[in-house]
């Protein structure tokens, strides 16, 4: 085995095989179709990267195969979603550097701009991404509320009491099978937002106290008016 491959192997288990399964258009389509959080038929997914039904099938499977989409089987219909909000994040992560990638070369392209509601307020699988994520993250950062050390958090004390304010249960976010916060690269801001646990935890408590919205169309997010005042607030104090 030549020495190059030898060393992959050694340092970088399985890297090559998780580029390869993200490298095809089809597969990326469908893993992108899913970044709302959703779990989808394979008929749909089919649809959605524009596949045959058996290409569509195979692809699935490899991708399934790979751990980066889990299966659920609902009667005599197959639903597939990303296997885990770590998968998601790494996604989004990709995203962001595709997109600074393609900016730096020196070929002309169309302008693509991203649309101002989805660059706002969105999701990014379980949690929210956008303007609005970045800003409330950074807010939470600078009144330490929360504590970064690289790309890992912790809550203070008064980080906590806010949270149990917002009905949180910072006990129970800790003991959860996943990073219990973290920062996630935001692709339409170029800074980052909040991940993990807690991260999913603050969309699920904004979204009970109705200030956050989900809508029909995917990953987008609607402020209400009570959500204004009180991310006007936040932010302002």
């Amino acid at each position: 085995m030549p020495a190059s491959l030898a060393d992959e192997q050694n340092h970088f288990p399985g890297l090559s095989r998780i580029g390869a399964l993200l490298a095809d258009p089809g597969r990326a389509a469908m893993l992108w179709a899913l970044m709302d959080g959703s779990a989808r038929p394979a008929g749909e997914l089919t649809m959605i990267a524009g596949l045959s039904p058996s290409a569509a099938s195979a692809h699935l499977a490899r991708l399934t195969d790979g751990g980066l989409l889990a299966l659920e089987v609902r009667g005599r219909h197959r639903y597939f979603r990303i296997a885990s909000p770590d998968i998601a994040a790494s996604i989004e992560a990709l995203a962001n550097v595709a997109q600074v990638s393609a900016q730096q070369r020196p070929v002309p392209r169309p302008v693509r701009t991203v649309p101002l509601d989805m660059r706002y307020a969105r999701t990014c699988y379980d949690h929210m991404a956008g303007e609005l994520s970045v800003r409330v993250f950074e807010r939470l950062v600078q009144s330490r509320l929360l504590t970064l050390d690289g790309t890992s958090l912790e809550a203070t004390d008064e980080g906590a009491a806010r949270f149990a304010d917002w009905g949180i249960d910072m006990s129970a976010q800790k003991t959860r099978r996943r990073r219990f916060a973290c920062t996630c690269p935001d692709w339409s801001e170029r800074r980052p937002h909040l991940g993990g646990a807690l991260g999913a935890a603050l969309l699920d408590s904004w979204s009970a106290h109705g200030w956050v919205e989900r809508t029909e169309r995917p990953r987008m997010l609607r402020i209400t008016p009570a959500g204004h005042r009180h991310f006007d607030t936040f932010l302002a104090a």
